[in-house]
């Protein structure tokens, strides 16, 4: 389990209120659905953060005939 951190976030009262009730129908903590919502985030704007990249994004493309060789 990787080391977890403390910090400050500030939600709505609205936000509030429903992690609470979510809390007391799952037993689930709240800093675990905030957790929860972090990796969501993180995960929908992958795309923006440093990363190792696939094969197919690592490969060039060849769009034309000319790239190809062919043999005499």
């Amino acid at each position: 389990m990787a080391k977890k951190l403390a910090t400050t976030i500030y939600i709505t009262e609205s936000q509030n209120q429903l992690l609470k009730e979510l809390n007391r129908r799952s037993k689930v903590p709240v800093a675990e659905f905030i957790r929860e919502g972090i990796d969501l985030v993180l995960e929908k704007h992958k795309d923006l953060l440093p990363g190792q990249l696939t094969l197919e994004e690592a490969l060039p493309t060849t769009t034309t005939s000319s790239a190809k060789r062919q043999r005499p």
